[in-house]
């Protein structure tokens, strides 16, 4: 519940009128942010504010051009109600998902509303162009911006998911090493130089599990793994609502993880090739490893085969019993090629041969994101980001 505040005060003290209201405001644009158009009056109950205090609230969001004032309810006794809603041009983030043959953009207004897509291709830029990486971003980041104009701004943040995880200590991208180009200690700053905003990189797969969390699957769980098989491999632990990294980011990194049956990922990062898994879990599973067993089928046909997908469940099953024994989810997700492609048809068969190996056994479902799970999650974290700044009234 917001608190009453009346105007003045001294700014960043504590209980001052100026700091209630800053709080007050942020409580309303979150409100509305999340219910979309709401009255004066649905917006007082739903705060806590009188009436009289709401309507100055609103007034002073209007003013900085936080909020509009978008149609009235009609159809209902007594003098129709104006609704307010967010302005979308407030502020613009843009979020990217990246990979070793390219990069997809998209673009939203402060709402989440997507105004603009794109997709660049990684041989669009020679590899001995200068910053190249930064220079394909950059192209990534103006198609998109492109498609939306007239009406986008600049972004405000951008967010990109990449495989492998960025160390906290050096900067520096760890656990990816077919993407050379992103391997720079410079690279964020290369990339703030040319977007001309915040830039955050973050793992794909953590990136795909924020989605999950917020629109997904895990939306009632605050402790689950989502378990991601695609042409990488690689698991997102979130433990009581929150992602676990680990020490260097590279908590998750489930494709490197021995098992019997699958050679030893030895030798490091640089070992673990994307083309033929290297080692480890992701020998055993990845789309690369699929179509293998099935002769080389596309991955549609090969999970068609009903060997070849008892065979798929069981290798899943063995490294998902791994996870499962170290940290204990309520939840475990599918996501990534190989159990879209599978389907229910797959989880089912995976769940089978999880109850044999696990202990406690966690519900096991598919990804529910409609769209890229990864791009979502880069753009439910840039918009995390920029409404912190944007919504800050203080």
């Amino acid at each position: 519940m917001a608190t009453h505040a009346d105007s003045g005060g001294i700014p960043g003290t504590p209980g001052t009128p100026r700091v209630l209201r800053a709080m007050n405001d942020r409580a309303a644009l979150d409100l509305l942010a999340a219910h979309g158009p709401l009255t004066r009056t649905r917006l007082s109950e739903l705060t806590g504010l009188s009436k009289p205090t709401a309507s100055q609230l609103l007034g002073r969001l209007e003013e900085m051009g936080l909020v509009r004032a978008r149609s009235k309810v009609r159809g209902k006794p007594g003098p129709s109600a104006l609704l307010y809603e967010i302005e979308p041009s407030a502020a613009h983030v843009a979020a990217l998902s990246a990979d070793p043959h390219g990069i997809s953009a998209a673009v939203a207004d402060i709402t989440g509303t997507v105004v603009g897509r794109a997709r660049v291709e990684a041989a669009s830029v020679p590899e001995d162009v200068p910053h190249r990486t930064a220079r394909l971003v950059e192209e990534a980041v103006g198609g998109a911006l492109r498609q939306a104009a007239p009406a986008a701004r600049e972004p405000h943040t951008t967010v990109i998911g990449t495989p492998g995880a960025i160390d906290p200590r050096t900067g520096e991208l760890r656990y990816a090493p077919h993407l050379p180009g992103w391997h720079s200690r410079t690279l964020r700053a290369e990339l703030a130089e040319v977007l001309g905003t915040t830039v955050t990189i973050d793992n794909d797969v953590n990136l795909a599990a924020v989605a999950e969390q917020h629109e997904g699957a895990a939306q009632d769980h605050d402790n689950f793994a989502l378990v991601w098989v695609d042409d990488g491999t690689g698991a997102a632990v979130v433990v009581d609502g929150t992602l676990l990294r680990g020490a260097t980011g590279g908590a998750g990194e489930i494709g490197y993880m021995p098992l019997p049956g699958a050679p030893l990922a030895r030798g490091g990062p640089g070992a673990y090739a994307a083309e033929d898994g290297g080692g480890g879990f992701q020998s055993l599973v990845s789309v690369a490893a699929v179509r293998a067993l099935a002769g080389g089928k596309p991955l549609a046909d090969a999970l068609a085969d009903p060997q070849v997908r008892a065979e798929v469940a069981r290798r899943l099953a063995s490294g998902i019993a791994a996870v499962v024994a170290v940290v204990d989810p309520e939840l475990v997700v599918l996501s990534g090629a190989v159990p879209r492609t599978g389907g229910e048809e797959l989880r089912a068969l995976v769940e089978r041969e999880l109850t044999g190996l696990a202990l406690p056994r966690p519900l096991l479902r598919l990804s529910e994101v409609e769209d890229d799970p990864i791009l979502s999650g880069a753009l439910l974290s840039a918009l995390a980001q920029a409404r912190n700044e944007v919504f800050d009234t203080a």
